[in-house]
């Protein structure tokens, strides 16, 4: 697809005996919010990794802006990692940093800005997500989860990103603290007219942030579509998913009495 900004073929990975990429295909187009959605092991997580060359696949080809990632030498992915963001699950903030020095780490140590051009940066990107320059001088553990959150979209966007990926953005908040940062993702992201790729098993979260929708369940994609066409599809597997049923075809690994 010529507009497309990310594009897996026929991904494979297994750990083992495992198999947790089993063909995955799947683009995004340059601008789109695609949400992949599945329950835990799914293989969300694993696929990303892929994508960033944390893991490398066993077969298959990840495209970036039409150039094989798994073909490119450690300078050419370099210069193609500089295209991410990342919201980590759970935030991931460096405890021993400062708020400011956690937005500023991809600045000061991947791109070797001076502290000072880092630090006014970090300051207007907490601005962009409603925290004021006071919470830059504070440290993670004394943010509620929100903030933390919040801290951790400042760093993604710290760099003006042309992709960015977000893992289980709202994971552990409450409803009313998820909504608003999906609302801030929605902002943001619009702003930077950035690429977006998010892996959540929050409906709430899907229906407010997603262009698109996909649907990967023992390692491959079984369903993709707008967002607006999840509650209509006519797959078992989505709206078993979608609707947290306990019976229907997706089946739980546990003993029953």
């Amino acid at each position: 697809m010529s507009d497309a900004k990310i594009e897996l073929r026929n991904v494979h990975k297994r750990f083992g005996s495992k198999v947790v990429l089993d063909g995955i295909n799947l683009t995004v187009p340059k601008g789109e919010s695609l949400v992949v959605i599945g329950g835990s092991g799914t293989g969300k997580s694993v696929m990303i990794k892929c994508v960033l060359g944390i893991i490398r696949p066993d077969r298959g080809e990840i495209f970036v802006d039409g150039k094989n990632v798994l073909k490119m030498d450690s300078g050419q992915r370099e210069a193609v990692l500089r295209k991410f963001g990342m919201l980590f699950q759970g935030a991931a903030l460096f405890d021993s940093l400062a708020v400011w020095e956690n937005v500023a780490f991809g600045l000061i140590q991947g791109r070797r800005m001076k502290r000072s051009l880092a630090k006014d940066i970090a300051i207007e990107k907490l601005a962009k997500v409603g925290l004021g320059p006071e919470v830059g001088e504070l440290y993670p553990a004394e943010l509620s989860g929100g903030m933390q959150k919040r801290v951790g979209l400042a760093r993604a966007i710290a760099a003006d990103p042309e992709i960015i990926f977000f893992d289980e953005p709202t994971t552990g908040l409450d409803p009313i603290t998820a909504d608003v940062i999906n609302e801030l993702i929605v902002d943001r992201v619009k702003d930077l007219g950035a690429t977006t790729l998010s892996i959540t098993h929050d409906m709430s979260s899907v229906r407010k942030i997603a262009d698109r929708v996909a649907m990967i369940y023992k390692g491959k994609i079984i369903w993709e579509g707008p967002r607006d066409r999840i509650d209509d599809n006519s797959n078992d597997y989505v709206d078993q998913f979608i609707h947290g049923r306990a019976e229907g075809p997706i089946g739980m690994d546990v003993l029953k009495p």
